[in-house]
């Protein structure tokens, strides 16, 4: 579970700000990835990502997830390093069977891992991968958040809640058999692993230069993607939740467990802040590469003790004032 946005800021960020000239973007509350100057124009691009609340498919979420964040900024994922932590009894074969689904991962993104740590320790009960993605980009290519705009229109690739629904199908697959979701059901929603890379739209939209500003939902699903799009940028974003599309399979696993499909780890679904002019072009380019996406909000001004997120529900409206979105499949884990 993450800090809390006040928390990260006191004790990590505000400690690691610096202005050296070789730091283009630093990391920041809804800022995942960093951009350093190797020379003159070209930029690396640069995001760990942690994966512990997933054992089934850890090898391919250490490498997606940070995938996606590089992404983010413009840059295409190609070296990774990870550090691989097992809890002491484990076998070799779940060593084999973490780095296999790795090795998968990667060559799907023509990337290579280029060096890590493993090992075997009391310090973790579940088996933990901490990956680091580089990607290489011009300084011209970036891609900041903070520079969404008002007027803009959000778009959403895909579905929301699709790496809750995979992680939900697969590790809490026995308590869902109990609420009476079926194992057809549940084989469809793991299969959804497939669908969680950002990468391809990420880069379709950033060459283009289509996309004012680009956040990939994990924790805290959708909701907790554009309250830190929000919060990264100074501006009020408006939701229209009836607009938002949610997978049949989610919807049913999320009902079973009285959870809200907006606020499950979300990664496959790409948000992006794209010039209102520009939006039909961008939502074509997606289909046309076989990529949904909808409209599902767009960016407002915002007064500066106002809201991050006006969600529209029907005839209800939700107002969302903190970055910090409670993961709802998190908080099973923590519970599990």
């Amino acid at each position: 579970m993450k800090l809390k946005p006040e928390s990260l800021k006191k004790h990590v960020l505000d400690k690691f700000k610096t202005h050296d000239p070789s730091i283009v973007l630093q990391a920041d509350i809804g800022i995942d990835a960093a951009a350093v100057k190797a020379c003159d124009e070209v930029l690396i691009g640069v995001h760990p990502d942690p994966i512990s609340g997933a054992v089934k498919h850890l090898g391919t979420l250490s490498i997606v997830i940070p995938a996606n964040d590089v992404a983010m900024i413009g840059a295409y994922p190609k070296f990774f390093t990870s550090v691989i932590l097992l809890p002491e009894g484990s076998s070799e074969d779940l060593v084999n069977t973490i780095t296999d689904s790795m090795k998968r991962t990667l060559d799907r993104y023509g990337a290579l891992m280029v060096g890590g740590h493993t090992e075997f320790t009391d310090s973790v009960k579940r088996p933990v991968a901490i990956t680091t993605a580089f990607g290489i980009l011009k300084l011209s290519n970036l891609v900041d958040v903070r520079n969404i705009k008002e007027g803009d229109l959000i778009i959403v690739s895909k579905y929301a809640g699709i790496e809750g629904t995979a992680v939900l199908s697969s590790d809490f697959r026995e308590t869902l058999v109990t609420r009476g979701v079926s194992e057809e059901t549940l084989n469809k929603g793991e299969e959804m692993i497939n669908l969680i890379s950002v990468v391809e739209e990420a880069t379709l939209l950033s060459r283009e230069g289509l996309v004012s500003g680009m956040h990939d939902p994990t924790e805290g699903g959708l909701l907790g993607g554009l309250a830190e799009m929000a919060y990264a940028s100074g501006k009020l974003i408006r939701v229209y939740a009836d607009k938002i599309p949610i997978h049949e399979v989610t919807i049913e696993i999320t009902k079973a467990l009285g959870l809200d499909p907006l606020k499950i780890l979300s990664s496959g679904a790409l948000l992006a802040s794209v010039p209102r002019e520009r939006v039909e072009e961008a939502v074509d380019l997606l289909k046309k590469n076989s990529i949904e996406a909808s409209v599902i909000g767009e960016v407002l001004p915002r007064n500066h003790e106002g809201p991050l997120l006006e969600v529209l529900r029907g005839s209800s409206r939700e107002y969302v004032y903190d970055p910090y979105v409670e993961d709802e499949v998190m908080k099973l884990w923590s519970m599990k």
